[in-house]
């Protein structure tokens, strides 16, 4: 199994579409008016589906309710993450967390609709580690956010 697509209910289309767009590099695959639109990475129908069919100029959950944790973006190396963050800072969005599980790194953030979203890039898995049941062992550890951003630019 493989999860297909993430969709998420907005307040306002046009603006999560620009959003999504500028920040996280998405193109738009398909769009239903005002009420839909469907976005991707590299040229697959969808990853990501928005609609207003529920929330059109709705406001966000209130803190400590039941819903959307955050959906993770999962980048092929640890340079594409760094390019991806350092794309989201030049827009000026404000960074949740950065955390180094061990297994990934991973750094979080939210939409203009408070939707969390954690951007990350998985370790070799020979560099995982394990406990003697056979269970992955994940930490949250700071992560040198600068080094990370230093492959952006080219410096290694």
């Amino acid at each position: 199994m493989a999860v297909g697509h993430v969709h998420l209910k907005v307040s306002n289309l046009d603006r999560s579409v620009d959003w999504y767009r500028r920040v996280l590099g998405l193109d738009l695959t398909a769009r239903y008016g005002d009420q839909a639109a469907f976005m991707s990475a590299g040229g697959y129908h969808h990853h990501l589906g928005l609609n207003t069919w529920h929330s059109r100029d709705g406001s966000p959950p209130p803190p400590r309710t039941t819903g959307l944790y955050h959906f993770a973006l999962l980048f092929p190396t640890r340079k594409a993450l760094a390019v991806a963050v350092d794309r989201v800072l030049r827009a000026g969005v404000d960074l949740d967390g950065v955390a180094d599980h061990g297994v990934s790194e991973a750094i979080y953030l939210h939409d203009p609709d408070h939707n969390g979203i954690e951007l990350y890039w998985d370790r070799p898995r020979d560099e995982w580690q394990f406990t003697p049941e056979g269970e992955i062992v994940m930490l949250t550890e700071p992560l040198d956010l600068g080094a990370l951003l230093a492959l952006a630019h080219g410096d290694d």
